[in-house]
């Protein structure tokens, strides 16, 4: 009998992986059909090649006639997406050496950068990070040749995504078109094939609104201010540092049109944005009878209406699908038919009003259904971050729920987080969904040395060939861009990349690369930091957490534990729900994340001085240079920090003193680091903001909304500081000096104030004159440079030598 028993488990379990292996099947055949469709409206190959030509003349003018390119069929490639490297049959004078082919424009730039990557030795990374080393590729007839029979490279995944819906805030709010056209080839040069495209959604939302009826000034409360769009996208606030001018709704359509017509010149398919129910207030009075229901506070002081808790439609409502049927024609409309594949996240940090899963699948498939009025071969790309940060509510019978409600094939899931919580290991694949495996990695765009290497060369791999995979694509899902630039270069290669890195031996040729020579002392500074700073695996997601520029708002009172504000800072809810464990619990004193050695970075900064002879021209260098000493000094003033609290705990007012001017100092340090480099100052941000505005009142309103996001970024009151404070922070010249050090001087002197009188840490009179110090900081106009002064190496060996020469 047990024996019977055996065999019936066994053919039961048989059954279930056939019936689960059928349907991921069928799903990923679904996913071909739509792949063919889009390879059948896409650009024309001699568009194509002329947009591959056009990126290969903005970054290689002189040798523009050494390449040929070709775009050719995926059966060339085996059915794939592919790009190859051949060598010129018979190359002459005035004749093209390297020949690339490739499925698309995306393919040919890719297979462009592997070439002069991985056989001339150049380095291409953003211009705030460094921009390019070209010095290595060989003159025009001497190039390398590879090998007889070429070189192919397939995708062994069809997708490279990028973005975050909140990068568009956070790194792109203030880019005109020519800082757009360089990243768009940018990401032709690292194989981004499936870009987010929100630009311009405003202006959309505009011409929709108003045809239910909603006027412009009740479009007025509804927007956000330019820097804070995202957030009034997702519903989170309103009317937060707005209005828009209808000159910004405008440019930023004329914007949107330009990034989508490149984009397509080059094969890339954007993802569109659609309706996830955020509606103007005036929507309510105008059908009383809509389920339109009133949202909880996001992160405000007071509730204040006039920005918090916006209004959502019901998906199952008659007007959810009116409305995101008309969204979608109307982009359409302005567009043309550009994509089959649009952005919705109706549920992130919004959870449905019940866990029942019928519930749930109906809300999923009246989501999808206004979509595909819309566009009938509509496929829903969802971010996946819902189904970590609010886990307890989105179990397997709610997830499994969501994401089959939707027609086979018709949704695709981005495993936002899979380079630290990855969830298609405990999703069962998303239950067969298809996904994007994605590398988030930095929040609110702060600078800050920081990665995980070996997850990113082993991550998308492991998923790739697990069983029953459903993986689609790679993605980088960062909030903020420009900053470790070692990072994205390698998660730019695992789109291409069939087999785990072998991440020591990249970080040599990387480093050989980058600065366009082979350094001993710059290999072993890389070592060190491929085992430190680039291996946090902690799995704690906020680190950025230096008290310079995220300064603890506590009492630091002895054993006041219990005073720490409530509004931040013990487990602290920010946007998506993310929680940021920034005091440790076992301690009175506040704890900045720390994964690594200090010590150890500090030699690898001795390495990165002791190579200054040789690389002193290099602009990658300096930049690696100045973020590296930054990176040391930012951890050593949080132990400063430290010492001087303790120093008033303990009542010791000389050390107090002592401790809390080497912190200020370290500061004041800082500043004049970053100063000696162009990118790492406030006034690029602060003039690209108000460079975009046409008139004084729109430059008023747009450096306001530039100055606020990077510092309070929130409402505050005049005890309360923002509860969003310092989550975009940066180490910026200019916001050290003129920011964050008047902020840390009135901490120490209430310190020092307290101490004198024998009496606790006044913390709230700390609060009344720092909040009001920062509300005129952010309504002032003073202009700050946006070009470096001073010498970088000089500056960052006299820092080494007075804070570690001993």
């Amino acid at each position: 009998m047990s024996g019977l028993n055996s065999m019936y488990l066994i053919l039961i379990l048989t059954l279930t992986l056939l019936i689960a292996h059928a349907v991921v099947s069928s799903k990923l055949e679904a996913i071909d059909v739509l792949l063919d469709r889009l390879d059948s409206q896409r650009s024309s190959p001699s568009v194509q090649e002329s947009a591959a030509r056009a990126v290969l003349k903005r970054l290689l003018p002189a040798h523009v006639n050494s390449f040929e390119f070709k775009i050719v069929s995926k059966d060339v490639c085996g059915g794939h997406s592919c790009f190859l490297i051949e060598n010129y049959i018979q190359p002459s004078k005035n004749e093209p050496e390297i020949v690339i082919k490739g499925s698309t424009a995306v393919e040919i730039a890719s297979g462009l950068h592997w070439y002069i990557k991985y056989w001339c030795g150049a380095h291409i990374s953003w211009d705030k990070t460094g921009g390019i080393q070209i010095a290595s590729i060989p003159n025009p007839g001497s190039l390398p040749l590879v090998k007889d029979e070429g070189v192919m490279i397939h995708r062994p995944v069809p997708w490279n995504y990028y973005q975050n819906v909140v990068t568009a805030s956070y790194s792109y709010v203030w880019w005109d078109w020519e800082r757009w056209e360089k990243e768009i080839d940018w990401m032709a040069l690292q194989g981004i094939n499936l870009p987010l495209a929100f630009n311009g959604q405003e202006t959309i939302w505009q011409k929709v609104f108003m045809n239910f009826n909603i006027s412009m000034e009740d479009l007025n409360d509804f927007f956000g201010g330019p820097a804070f769009l995202a957030w009034a996208r997702m519903g989170n606030l309103h009317g937060w540092g707005g209005p828009l001018s209808q000159n910004w709704l405008n440019q930023q359509l004329i914007l949107q049109k330009q990034i989508l017509s490149r984009m397509l010149e080059l094969g890339m398919t954007p993802v569109l944005p659609s309706f996830s129910g955020n509606v103007p207030a005036a929507l309510k009075k105008i059908f009383p009878s809509a389920n339109i229901t009133r949202l909880g506070d996001w992160n405000t002081v007071d509730r204040n209406p006039r920005w918090c808790c916006t209004y959502l439609l019901d998906p199952t409502d008659p007007l959810f699908i009116e409305i995101g049927e008309a969204f979608i024609r109307q982009q359409i409309a302005e567009y043309g038919d550009v994509t089959d594949i649009y952005n919705c996240d109706t549920f992130n940090e919004n959870s449905p009003p019940t866990n029942d899963p019928t519930f749930i699948s109906s809300l999923g498939a009246a989501v999808y259904k206004a979509m595909s009025k819309g566009d009938k071969d509509a496929v829903w790309l969802m971010q996946g971050w819902l189904f970590y940060s609010d886990s307890a509510f989105w179990q397997p019978p709610q997830m499994e729920a969501l994401l089959h409600s939707v027609p086979l094939g018709k949704m695709i899931v981005l495993d936002l987080f899979a380079d630290v919580k990855p969830i298609w290991r405990t999703s069962s694949q998303f239950y067969g969904t298809p996904y994007v495996w994605c590398m988030l990695h930095n929040f609110g765009g702060n600078i800050e040395m920081y990665g995980i290497l070996d997850a990113i060369s082993n991550g998308p791999v492991d998923a790739r060939i697990s069983e029953n995979s459903t993986m689609v694509g790679v993605g980088m899902c960062m909030e903020g861009i420009e900053h470790n630039p070692v990072v994205y270069e390698l998660m730019s290669e695992m789109a291409f990349r069939n087999e785990k890195v072998r991440v020591p031996e990249w970080l040599k040729t990387y480093a050989h690369r980058r600065y366009g020579k082979a350094i001993p002392q710059v290999e072993a500074a890389w070592e060190i930091l491929y085992h430190t700073v680039y291996n946090c695996t902690d799995g704690i997601a906020d680190h950025n957490t230096d008290f310079i520029v995220k300064f603890p708002d506590w009492d630091a009172s002895p054993k006041s534990i219990s005073g720490i504000s409530k509004q931040n800072h013990l487990l602290h809810t920010l946007p998506g729900s993310r929680r940021f464990l920034f005091q440790d619990t076992s301690s009175s004193l506040p704890q900045a994340h720390l994964w690594y050695s200090t010590e150890e970075v500090v030699n690898a900064l001795k390495l990165f001085l002791d190579a200054g002879n040789d690389l002193a021209g290099s602009a990658t260098y300096r930049y690696d240079l100045v973020d590296l000493t930054r990176q040391v000094l930012s951890k050593l003033s949080n132990q400063v920090y430290l010492d001087a609290v303790i120093a008033f705990q303990r009542k010791d007012a000389k050390a107090l003193n002592h401790h809390s001017q080497k912190f200020l100092q370290l500061i004041k340090d800082i500043d004049v680091l970053l100063a000696s480099d162009d990118n790492f100052l406030l006034g690029t941000w602060l003039e690209s903001a108000k460079k975009l505005a046409v008139n004084p009142s729109e430059m008023k309103q747009y450096e306001w909304n530039a100055r606020t996001q990077v510092t309070m970024w929130y409402d505050t009151n005049k005890t309360m500081q923002s509860q969003l404070h310092d989550y975009a922070n940066k180490f910026w010249s200019g916001l050290l000096e003129d920011y964050y050090l008047p902020r840390a001087s009135t901490y120490f002197n209430q310190l020092s104030k307290n101490l004198r009188d024998n009496e606790k840490f006044k913390l709230e009179e700390w609060r009344k004159e720092w909040i009001s110090f920062s509300n005129n900081w952010q309504a002032a106009t003073k202009l700050y440079p946006v070009k470096a002064r001073g010498d970088s190496l000089a500056i960052s060996k006299a820092l080494y030598g007075k804070y570690f020469g001993h």
